[in-house]
């Protein structure tokens, strides 16, 4: 019989994911200390040193980057929405 689907909190992952990159264990012994899977650890190892950067950079930097994000998703928009209207006149024929 297969184990229900686990989901683990953010604090519990962190923990796993500092304990990875410290280095002091094998994954083995990781995997069996905290009771997941080895490519889970090192799944969320990679993220942690990945999202790191994020968590120490200027908001100055992310706003921009959001702002840039969202005129790219304003621009989708218009153009699926002429789209749609173009479509709509041409099937009401």
């Amino acid at each position: 019989m297969k184990r229900k689907r686990r989901n683990h909190l953010p604090g519990f992952k962190a923990k796993v994911a500092l304990a990875a990159i410290k280095g002091d264990k094998t994954l083995a012994e990781l995997s069996e200390q905290f009771d997941v899977h080895q490519n889970q650890i090192q799944d969320w190892k990679k993220q942690l040193l990945e999202q790191a950067v994020s968590v120490f950079g200027s908001s100055q930097e992310r706003n921009n980057t959001d702002a840039a994000h969202l005129k790219e998703l304003h621009a989708k928009i218009g153009e699926l929405t002429l789209e749609n209207d173009f479509l709509a006149k041409a099937l009401g024929r």
